[in-house]
Order: structure tokens, then sequence, then C-alpha cells
């Protein structure tokens, strides 16, 4: 049996044990619970966000269009010989009139040189025929010649008038081949690579020497569906009846390759008199002034036809679209939440998007700083503002702050 003063110190030690580790276990509780508190009051991100707004834009639809020189001329050699000269540079731009290739003439000088002199034999031997009849004519009266010296009198200033028509026919063509040794510009333009050097001998088998093109103004050649062709003409129509004038239904426009749009309007040029059956479509042609050259022939650019009549559309920054296997969407900012929004886009207008749906004016949608968030986070909001043709972000400045720190 223990004695009790031994039991007494086990009693102590075992409370003071107890003590410390219930202790202990208060103190990594209290702890934890502080490290709970801590995480739960941790401030909310900061993100930018757009005020959405709109602007009138007008219904459109687009094309992918090819650009058509207004005016294009494959200069050939149409008569064979030695190109002697070049009187251009490639790549130039050159007037009407303007010479720019020689063949050698020698031939053709020759060639007119013999036609003149036969002209001038069969010339005279048609004024001696005509003198010979006029003469037989006279004596024939008498009974000096039969009738039969006459006709053959009257037959031989026939052929002999015959045959100075055939001499003017052959100098025609011997002068207008030398003309074409020759080669002018039949209009102003640019002119291409040529295919010949000069030594070459070329004729009119010879492929093309030059290509002469007129590029201000430009066409630009597009297909419709025959569907919407009807439509347009059906309403063209239904405004002149009402009107009595030709008014243009829409605004045309080109974007070139490198997604920036062309500056210059464009207008309806031509319209094809027949549909192609094995694709359902009509021609269009519209006309674009090109007066730095921008433009080229045979560049696939997308045309643009936007409806005058305008209505107010919401507008979004590009940077705040992003797309999952659902589509495009953007992230909204309400009561200082994130929400995904999924939205129907229409056309893209220098930095911003035209919303079709999805989204309506004074609504806020993050534009820096997605990727600190995610649906369902609280956020604090940022609004700033964005640069509608470039897509720069940048602070909104109060106008009472401004006028202050004028006055400091």
């Amino acid at each position: 049996m223990m004695p009790q003063n031994i039991q007494a110190n086990c009693k102590s030690k075992l409370s003071l044990s107890t003590i410390l580790a219930i202790s202990f276990s208060t103190i990594v509780l209290a702890a934890c619970g502080e490290a709970e508190v801590t995480q739960r009051v941790a401030p909310a991100p900061a993100v930018s966000v757009y005020q959405i707004n709109t602007q009138e834009i007008g219904q459109y639809r687009e094309f992918v269009a090819r650009t058509v020189a207004s005016k294009e001329a494959n200069l050939r050699a149409r008569v064979e010989g030695e190109l002697l000269e070049r009187s251009f540079r490639e790549g130039s731009r050159v007037e009407a009139g303007q010479v720019l290739l020689k063949i050698d003439p020698a031939e053709y000088l020759a060639s007119v040189a013999s036609a003149k002199a036969d002209l001038t034999s069969k010339v005279a031997g048609a004024n001696g025929a005509e003198r010979d009849l006029k003469r037989g004519k006279e004596i024939a009266a008498d009974g000096f010649i039969s009738q039969s010296d006459l006709d053959k009198l009257i037959t031989n200033e026939a052929q002999t008038k015959a045959s100075v028509r055939v001499a003017k026919a052959a100098l025609d063509k011997a002068e207008l081949n030398l003309s074409y040794t020759t080669i002018t510009a039949p209009f102003a333009g640019r002119i291409g690579k040529v295919n010949y050097n000069v030594g070459n001998v070329v004729g009119p088998t010879s492929d093309v020497l030059a290509t002469l093109t007129l590029t201000d103004p430009m066409h630009v050649s597009f297909q419709v569906e025959e569907s919407l062709y009807i439509s347009y003409v059906q309403e063209h129509r239904k405004e002149q009846q009402e009107q009595g004038i030709k008014k243009p239904s829409a605004n045309i426009s080109i974007r070139l390759p490198n997604n920036s749009l062309y500056p210059e309007p464009g207008v309806f040029d031509f319209a094809d008199t027949k549909i192609d059956q094995s694709m359902g479509t009509v021609e269009l042609r519209a006309l674009f002034n090109n007066p730095d050259g921008i433009i080229l022939p045979g560049l696939f650019v997308t045309l643009v036809l936007e409806g005058q009549e305008k209505e107010q559309m919401s507008l979004v920054p590009q940077a705040a679209v992003q797309e999952n296997q659902q589509g495009k969407f953007v992230l909204v900012v309400k009561d200082n939440k994130v929400t995904q929004r999924h939205v129907v886009l229409g056309r893209r207008i220098n930095a911003m998007w035209v919303v079709d749906s999805g989204l309506k004016s004074g609504e806020q949608i993050i534009i820096e700083g997605l990727q600190k968030v995610k649906p369902g986070v609280e956020v604090k909001a940022v609004i700033k503002s964005v640069d509608n043709l470039t897509g720069t972000i940048s602070d909104i400045v109060d106008d009472s702050t401004t006028a202050e720190l004028k006055k400091g």
C-alpha cells in the first residue's frame, strides 16, 4: 500500500500535466482560429472594369471580295521584229500616249516605200486608161473604132481604177504595220514587269510584253446570294416609287488584309445581268478612289455593307472578351461580385466589338486583372476608360480632382 504523501505528490503532478496539455491545446486552437479569421478578412482583389456604353451603328454584312483594276491592257507585239528600245521604268506611272516600246521599223519602212511606189504606178496607169477611154468615145461616134474596141477601153479603165484602190489599201496596211513598231500607252496608269529584253525578237505569237493597269479608281468585286440581291432590288425599287429619287441604302467600306479599315468610302458601280447557276450568286462591284495607290489589283479584302439606318448598340473592348467551348464570354461585376456572361458579338470596329446580345448599357465588365478572379469571388472594381480606336486603357480623372490639381 502506497503512503499518503506519495499519492498526494502523484495527484499534484497529474493535475499539472493535465493543465499544461489543456493550455497548449487551447493556444493551438486559438491560433488556428486567428488564422481562419485572418483568411476570411483578406482584402478583395482590385480589377479594372469598363462601363458599357452604346453607339449608333447600322446593320451590316461582310463579304469576301477581290480588288480589280478599273482598266487593264496587255501590251503585245502586233508585228514581228527586234525589240530596240524600252523607254519606261518597270512599276512606274506612265501617261496616255507615252512611247513605251519600239520594234525595229526597217522592214516596215521599206514596205511603205514599196507600197507608195506601186500606188504611184497604179495611179499613172489609171490616168492613161481614163484618157484612152475619153479619146475612144470621141472617135467611136464617127465610126473609127468598133464597139468591141470601145468596150475594151471601158474595161481597162475600170480595172486600172480598181488597181489604184488595191494599191492604196496596201499602202495603208504598210503604214499601219509601221505604226505598230511603236507601242504607246493607251491610257495613263502603272506599267508592270517587261517580259522581253531589248534585243529579243518579238511578234504576234509572243507572250504579253508588259501589262498596263489603272488603279485609281479601283474596282472591288464580290458575290452576294441571289435572295439577298432580290431583296435589295425590291427595297430599292420601292424607294424610287415613293421618293422619286435613287438613294444608296448602305455605306460601303473595305477592310484590308492587315485588318485596317480603308479610309475611302465606296459606291456601287455594277451588277451582273445574270445569276451564276453553279453558285446561286450574282456578282456586284464597288468603286473606290485609290489616290495613294494603297490598294493593288488582286487583293482579297473584306467588303462591309452598313445600313444607313442606325440604332443604339453596345460596344465592348476586345481585351475583355474571352472564349471557351460554349463561345465568347465576358466577366461582369455586379454588387462587387464576378459573374460569367456569354455574349453574341457582331462586327468589330477598331478596338471594339459590337454586342448583338448578352450585355446592356451601364453594366461593368472586367478589362484588367482577369487572371486574378473567377466567377463568384468579390472584387474591388476600378472604372477605367478605353480608347475605341487603339484599345488603350487609361484612368478616369474626375473633374473636381482635376480642378483641385490645377489650383494646387
